[in-house]
């Protein structure tokens, strides 16, 4: 796992597999006392190690959105258990809420029955074209 200079101090968690972040991490896990660590994760958006868009639909990116943040949880030594919160972010509400039944076979195929806090928020555009969902949250590991 890449990591600062320190093993006490902040690690940074950037996954091969996921696109190299520029002016941002993909995630940082930092000491919070007692042996646990926490780990935040930036928004994860459904795009593919090169940054590319998986697909137009918001349930096709969805599903790579959550692939992509359960992996930024396992880099740093976590499970989908590890995680506590999740902010999802979509584009339009009408497409999430049409496709509510395969978001959620999407979702328990990468997070099984585990439901952490979670909001939903609409906004009116997300900063990569074409990105119709995105997923930041918080985990302790």
């Amino acid at each position: 796992m890449p990591g600062t200079d320190s093993a006490d101090g902040p690690q940074l968690v950037n996954p091969h597999a996921l696109p190299k972040p520029h002016g941002f991490t993909q995630g940082l896990l930092l000491a919070a006392g007692a042996g646990a660590r926490v780990l935040f994760v930036s928004g994860q958006i459904g795009a593919d190690r090169e940054g590319r868009l998986v697909a137009e639909p918001l349930v096709d990116q969805f599903e790579r959105a959550i692939a992509n943040f359960v992996l930024v949880v396992r880099e740093a030594g976590g499970a989908v258990e590890s995680i506590g919160k999740l902010t999802i972010f979509v584009t339009d509400k009408a497409e999430y809420l049409a496709g509510r039944r395969a978001i959620g076979e999407a979702y328990r195929r990468h997070m099984g029955r585990h439901f952490p806090a979670m909001t939903l928020v609409e906004v009116n555009a997300l900063l990569d074209a074409g990105a119709k969902v995105e997923i930041d949250g918080i985990a302790v590991i």
